[in-house]
């Protein structure tokens, strides 16, 4: 809730229901959807987030509102987890099908690979992020991660390291690279606007419109693009150029 760019923007509305009730609809709806929890803060803010989940019969923890290792940790620990998902707060237009297919490639090479993502590199349009660790690779990071960004965005100690883990990628199978052509995700109002609108678009008549949905829209109103088009490709790597070892400066735009 006390968002620095964008603050209560996981309770804006969509479609009558809060932003994250509808990033939950989502996540429920795949088929390899786990317990799903809702990781938070203990700030007095996020009452409202505490007060949703019980209202909705969501599970949820509260931890530090800074050190999001240290929360996503001790989030996995009190829900005995042995395997973890984390997919941010601010993705209300992420496709179920994404979720399932990074899960099962998880999956698929259970006992090999440590930490998987569909990040590095990225190549579904921003705001389909989805990350999965085994929680011996996330208590490694939580143990040893020093740098403020490891700790405030949890998993780059993973992806900065990867000599001491065994990573995977999950690419788009379309070979296509969109990551820096699409902004789904939310942190400014424009961004708000734009998520509002797919919404009225889609939603009525297809509750759980994936991707390429939403793509077709784009391509027959490139008008809704443009509402939060100056945003496409600002991520918080921008304030870390040259500390990040592993993220190119084409990965990440300036404003």
């Amino acid at each position: 809730m006390s968002s620095t760019r964008y603050p209560y923007k996981v309770m804006m509305d969509l479609a009558g229901k809060p932003l994250l009730f509808r990033l939950l609809e989502r996540i429920f709806a795949s088929p390899s959807a786990g317990k799903v929890v809702v990781a938070t803060t203990t700030d007095p803010a996020d009452d409202y987030i505490s007060d949703f989940c019980h209202k909705e019969n969501i599970s949820f923890y509260r931890g530090d509102s800074m050190d999001l290792l240290d929360r996503h940790y001790k989030t996995a620990l009190c829900y005995n987890a042995d395997v973890v998902v984390k997919i941010p707060s601010d993705c209300p237009l992420i496709d179920p099908g994404i979720i399932s297919r990074v899960i099962n490639y998880f999956v698929d090479n259970y006992g090999s690979l440590d930490y998987v993502s569909n990040l590095h590199p990225p190549t579904y349009p921003d705001g389909n992020d989805v990350e999965v660790m085994t929680f011996p690779a996330l208590k490694t990071a939580w143990l040893n991660a020093e740098k403020n960004f490891e700790r405030e965005h949890t998993t780059p100690y993973f992806w900065e390291n990867s000599q001491l883990f065994r990573i995977g990628n999950v690419k788009w199978e379309t070979g296509l690279d969109y990551s820096m052509q699409h902004r789904w995700t939310i942190d400014y109002e424009e961004d708000y606007f734009f998520i509002k609108t797919v919404y009225e678009e889609l939603y009525p008549k297809n509750k759980l419109f994936n991707m390429h949905d939403i793509l077709s829209l784009l391509e027959q109103k490139p008008s809704i693009k443009k509402i939060n088009e100056k945003y496409i490709g600002v991520n918080w790597y921008r304030n870390y150029i040259g500390e990040l070892k592993t993220i190119p400066v084409s990965q990440t735009k300036l404003i």
